[in-house]
C-alpha cells in the first residue's frame, strides 16, 4: 500500500468519524463499547457494525512498522495484531505525545483511542492527551512506559 493511499483512508475513517458527530452522543464524547473479557470484542463489534468514534482499549502485537506520516499533524504508524487475529493500524500524534522508541514488529503494546471504522480492519487514533481538554486521553504503553 503506498502512502497516498494509506493517507487516504485516513482521511476517510476521519471524515467518517466526523460524520458521525451528534450520532447520539454529546459533541466531544465518544461512544464506549465495553468487552468483559477483551477490548478485542468492542472492536470487532464496532469493525463489524462498520462503526467510528469508539473509544476502545487492548493491545496487540505489532506486525509492521510504517513510515511516519508528515503530512499536517505527524503520527507515528503501526499495524497491531490483536489476540482476536483482527489487525489495526494505530496512527499516535507524535507531535503531542512522545513516540515510541525503537519500535520493531514482535513488540507488545497495549492502547486506549478512538476507534475508525475502515476496510482493512480500522484505525486506532487519539492515543495521547488532549490538550484541549474535550476528548477522552488515550494512551500507548510498550516496555513498561506509557506514552500519552
Amino acid at each position: 500500500m503506498t502512502k497516498k493511499q494509506v493517507l487516504v483512508m485516513v482521511v476517510m475513517a476521519v471524515a467518517v468519524g466526523v460524520a458521525c458527530v451528534g450520532c447520539g452522543q454529546p459533541q466531544g464524547t465518544p461512544s464506549v463499547l465495553r468487552a468483559s473479557t477483551s477490548g478485542d470484542a468492542a472492536i470487532a463489534s464496532a469493525f463489524r457494525d462498520q462503526r467510528s468514534g469508539v473509544q476502545v482499549a487492548s493491545e496487540g502485537v505489532v506486525t509492521r512498522v510504517l513510515t511516519d506520516d508528515n503530512d499536517g499533524g505527524r503520527h507515528q504508524r503501526f499495524i497491531v495484531r490483536l489476540a482476536s487475529g483482527q489487525t489495526v493500524l494505530i496512527a499516535h500524534n507524535i507531535d503531542i505525545a512522545p513516540r515510541l522508541p525503537s519500535l520493531r514488529p514482535g513488540d507488545s503494546v497495549a492502547f486506549s483511542g478512538e476507534y475508525e471504522w475502515n476496510a482493512e480492519g480500522g484505525l486506532i487514533h487519539w492515543t495521547h492527551h488532549d490538550p484541549g481538554g474535550q476528548h477522552a486521553a488515550g494512551w500507548l504503553k510498550f516496555n513498561g512506559q506509557t506514552f500519552q
